[in-house]
């Protein structure tokens, strides 16, 4: 579960070589979401708080979380990327 950035508690990951569809994985406490990059398709559940605040995050950092999806199909390390100010 490599972590790629951390802000409010909130904890964001990729896992190497992971289903189609390129996601990753968000964790706060013990809400745990999938969030496609493209579409921003929400799987699970989570505060409406940090929601909001991941699916900030996310459109802010779109090119680079595809750039690190791209690494993690290769099974190489990926970059980290700046939270949420």
């Amino acid at each position: 579960m490599p972590e790629i950035s951390r802000f409010l508690g909130i904890i964001i990951y990729m896992n190497f070589a992971d289903h189609p569809l390129p996601h990753f994985h968000a964790r706060y406490g013990d809400y745990e979401i999938t969030v496609e990059i493209e579409s921003g398709v929400i799987r699970g559940e989570f505060p409406k708080r940090a929601l909001r605040a991941v699916l900030e995050w996310a459109e802010l950092h779109q090119a680079e979380l595809m750039s690190d999806w791209a690494l993690a199909q290769a099974r190489r390390p990926l970059q980290p990327i700046a939270p949420l100010e």
